[in-house]
């Protein structure tokens, strides 16, 4: 009876505890790390998708090294990759870094890939609509 009181102390603090790191990038391996950045996306406002998801891989494309690369993103925040990939996307600039010539700040380089996505998103469900009468799928409106 003793030993019960005590054991849900232990996995109420075990919880608390795994709970407080579900903001932050688990880079563990690269597995874990993808997996969690899709999974902290999500969460994200709409707004802040992109460039979360820009600054993941802009990063990710600085640092070819597994191992340097998941000590970079280990443990950070959302906003802490949004600030390290301006940092990198500066540096890079900075140098010359033939892919960023096109774009004359941060803020235009995330616009440019948010109309992206948002044409493809539109391509995508146009696509999905045009397949679904093509099959002549067969459901029924009670």
């Amino acid at each position: 009876m003793k030993k019960l009181p005590l054991l849900l102390i232990a996995l109420s603090c075990t919880a608390l505890l795994a709970c407080s790191k579900g903001q932050e990038i688990n880079a563990q391996n690269i597995k874990t790390a993808y997996r969690s950045v899709k999974v902290l996306k999500e969460r994200l406002p709409a707004e802040s998708r992109i460039e979360f998801e820009v600054s993941f891989w802009t990063i990710r494309d600085a640092n070819r090294d597994d191992n340097k690369f998941l000590d970079i993103v280990d443990g950070k925040k959302p906003q802490e990759i949004i600030e390290l990939g301006k940092e990198v996307y500066e540096q890079r600039k900075n140098a010359g870094y033939k892919g960023y010539e096109q774009y004359s700040s941060w803020g235009e380089m995330i616009t440019k890939f948010g109309r992206e996505r948002i044409d493809q998103d539109n391509r995508k469900g146009n696509k999905k609509e045009v397949v679904r009468d093509k099959a002549n799928d067969i459901l029924y409106k009670l």
